[in-house]
């Protein structure tokens, strides 16, 4: 899918995409499943986060109130727009852009995190975007890439994800998330996240 099929494919999921316990984060249960998963990935507030593909951006802005610099990325404006009401309504400060992960318009080691979640998947040429996203970080910088092979047939093993990693990165920490609270319900598919600090 180009950048513009994608950017109109989205637009359409926009009023309903924060509807799924793991995107709308909704309920408390969910929401504390995530933050207890993502906050201890990250470098002590304040860090440079950059989220890459944001969605409605509720990660964005659960990082936002743990104290740390959010930037954001998505392709679809009308995805974007949510984002902004979401931080303006939590009285939080986070600059979000429409633009396309694979060319994200920041400078070469502006970001202690880069965050993507269920992206890497969708893109044209994952390990051309994941180089690109690794010279975001500065020295030290974490990557962590929150992915899927889904019970659908779509999406990317973790253990190809951790070899694609580790052709730029010295480690790739993978977690299984088989947590039924990080989704709102029990999974059969295979859910992870991949960090890596190094």
């Amino acid at each position: 899918m180009d950048a513009g099929s994608a950017s109109e494919y989205w637009d359409d999921q926009a009023a309903v995409f924060d509807e799924a316990p793991d995107h709308g984060l909704s309920a408390p249960a969910v929401r504390d499943a995530w933050a207890g998963l993502l906050l201890p990935l990250l470098p002590p507030a304040p860090a440079r986060v950059v989220d890459l593909g944001c969605g409605t951006g509720t990660l964005t802005v659960l990082m936002a109130q743990a104290g740390h610099l959010v930037s954001g990325l998505d392709v679809s404006p009308r995805m974007v727009a949510v984002v902004r009401e979401k931080i303006a309504t939590a009285g939080l400060e986070a600059g979000v852009v429409v633009g396309d992960a694979s060319f994200p318009p920041w400078q070469p080691g502006t970001f202690d995190v880069v965050l993507t979640r269920h992206v890497l998947w969708a893109m044209p040429d994952p390990e051309a975007a994941l180089a690109t996203w690794i010279d975001l970080l500065a020295p030290g910088g974490r990557l962590i890439l929150i992915e899927g092979r889904w019970s659908t047939g779509v999406g990317l093993a973790s253990a190809d994800v951790a070899e694609l990693v580790l052709r730029h990165r010295r480690e790739a920490e993978v977690t299984i998330l088989d947590d039924a609270a990080l989704w709102g319900a029990p999974i059969t598919d295979e859910r992870y996240v991949i960090s890596s600090r190094c």
